[in-house]
């Protein structure tokens, strides 16, 4: 998906978080913020550490970031 929003959206600047492509879900237009799945970017942590560790370093390394008005939009798609 994030390959058809680029394309899509070539003249704009958009600000990706490394290594979460496979977890974009969409992009909110007003403020061209791309918007990636929690479960996604869990699984992809998961790959590499615990759920526990994925969960801790997800909540304070990635969502907990600001990095200006750019910054990702988080959905927390998983509420099992």
């Amino acid at each position: 998906m994030i390959e058809e929003i680029i394309e899509q959206y070539y003249d704009e600047e958009i600000l990706k978080a490394d290594g979460f492509d496979y977890a974009v879900i969409g992009i909110e237009e007003n403020g061209m913020r791309l918007i990636y799945s929690v479960s996604k970017c869990l699984k992809i942590l998961e790959q590499e550490m615990t759920e526990e560790d994925a969960m801790e370093h997800f909540t304070f390394n990635v969502s907990g970031s600001y990095v200006g008005e750019k910054t990702p939009i988080w959905c927390w798609d998983n509420f099992a």
